[in-house]
């Protein structure tokens, strides 16, 4: 498998590319790995890049999006850091990736058990930690079940859950309302901006309506 290069990069559509990591999900589930020969690919990128999706994932070391998408070089741009928030530093990337560089799909990548979550769930306040998880503080308090506060923490899975998938598609919907660049191309076809959470015991991405 070759890497991405202008011309197939051009032909992939948003709804297209977000298939493609769909597939490469299948892909690694399966354990079949494409066949690719990334040294080769080292080589055909080197006089540029045209990767075809930008996904936005947390840092956890379980979740690598080249892995769990079976990407090879050159094929996505990965973001990535803790609870997959959407900063500022991080629109300013997600730009580059589309509206520069060509990439025609944003994936906001969440996870399953993840600790950045189960900190803002926890209320965690430590130096620079405490700003990151601010940005999914939102999230806690629109997650409304469940109402008894002992049962808003890390020790219940299921409400860890259910505010990781609420952060997932609220970022989403921030990228889309901060970026002006980003929306504009979203509303006119020319990307897909799109939530997922992977699920750590399974390795599977499920694609968020």
């Amino acid at each position: 498998m070759n890497a991405q290069n202008a011309e197939t990069q051009s032909q992939i559509t948003p709804q297209r590319a977000v298939e493609m990591l769909a597939e490469g999900n299948r892909r690694f589930t399966d354990n079949q790995p494409a066949d690719r020969d990334l040294h080769a690919q080292l080589q055909e990128t080197r006089g540029g890049q045209w990767p075809f999706a930008a996904v936005l994932s947390c840092i956890d070391s379980r979740v690598s999006a080249e892995l769990v998408f079976d990407q090879g070089i050159g094929d996505i741009f990965s973001a990535r850091i803790a609870g997959n928030v959407a900063t500022d530093e991080l629109l300013g990337s997600l730009e580059f990736a589309c509206k520069v560089a060509g990439s025609k799909a944003v994936v906001v990548l969440g996870h399953s058990h993840c600790g950045a979550v189960k900190g803002a769930c926890d209320g965690v306040e430590m130096s620079h930690l405490t700003k990151l998880l601010s940005h999914i503080q939102p999230a806690v308090a629109a997650t409304a079940e469940p109402a008894d506060a002992s049962q808003r923490s890390s020790k219940n899975a299921a409400f860890v859950q259910s505010v990781a998938e609420r952060n997932v598609r609220m970022v989403v919907e921030h990228i889309a309302a901060a970026s002006p660049v980003l929306r504009e191309q979203r509303d006119a076809g020319e990307i897909a901006i799109v939530g997922a959470m992977y699920d750590i015991e399974t390795g599977k991405v499920a694609f968020l309506d």
